[in-house]
Order: C-alpha cells, then sequence, then structure tokens
C-alpha cells in the first residue's frame, strides 16, 4: 500500500464564536454544506476546500480525511478501508492515539498526531 487512498480531505476548526467564523469564511467565498449552527457545527465548502467549524467541541483543530468519500461526501467505488490504512501505518512505525477495532467492517476512525502536535482523524463513513 504505498499509495494509500485516504479520500476527502478537510480541516476541522475549533472556533471561538461559530456566527463570527461562518461571516468571516462566507466572505471568502465559502458556502453551507452542512451541519447545524444552532448545536455550534457547521460544514462549509468553496470548490474542492471543505471547512468544519466547531464551537466548544475540542482544543485543537483537526485535519481530517474520510476514505470512500469524495469533496461532496458522495461515496467512491475505490477505497482503501481505513482497518487497511491502520495497518500499513502500524507497519511503517506510525504511532496511533485510537485504533479502529480490526474485527469490524463498516464505519470506523482511527486517530493520530503528526510529529507537530496537529491532530489527524481517518473517518471512515461507509
Amino acid at each position: 500500500m504505498t499509495n494509500i487512498k485516504l479520500g476527502s480531505f478537510s480541516i476541522s476548526l475549533t472556533v471561538k464564536d461559530i456566527h463570527k467564523s461562518k461571516e468571516f469564511y462566507e466572505k471568502l467565498g465559502f458556502t453551507y454544506k452542512g451541519g447545524d449552527i444552532n448545536h455550534k457545527w457547521i460544514v462549509l465548502k468553496n470548490g474542492n476546500a471543505i471547512i468544519g467549524l466547531f464551537e466548544g467541541m475540542f482544543d485543537k483543530n483537526i485535519i481530517t480525511f474520510n476514505p470512500g468519500w469524495d469533496e461532496n461526501a458522495q461515496n467512491i467505488e475505490n477505497f482503501d478501508d481505513v482497518r487497511a490504512i491502520q495497518t500499513h501505518l502500524i507497519s511503517s512505525g506510525v504511532e496511533l492515539t485510537r485504533e479502529a477495532d480490526p474485527n469490524t467492517s463498516g464505519p470506523e476512525y482511527i486517530t493520530l498526531t503528526d510529529p507537530d502536535g496537529n491532530n489527524i482523524l481517518i473517518d471512515q463513513h461507509r
């Protein structure tokens, strides 16, 4: 597995005021894609760029990949299951902060942290 298929990419930003952040990113050309601002989370999109805004849900920004999805949250045919990605990462010496149950199938996720402390979520919804 030399070329891992991670799926769609987005950044999940922890924000102090979701309304101000939404307004700011809309000025940059982002439009509402999903989520619930009343529950303090939304997803915005500009072309292939996807940003999630989350108020009070976590303390650091998170880089997110969704195996099996394209940038429109549509299923893609050929993708690497998160458990196969996990096996590859572990065999490559990457330490995971949360591992998927290898005895399951379908939706599952793993987490890891890059050398600079950035949190990474590989979140498979299918």
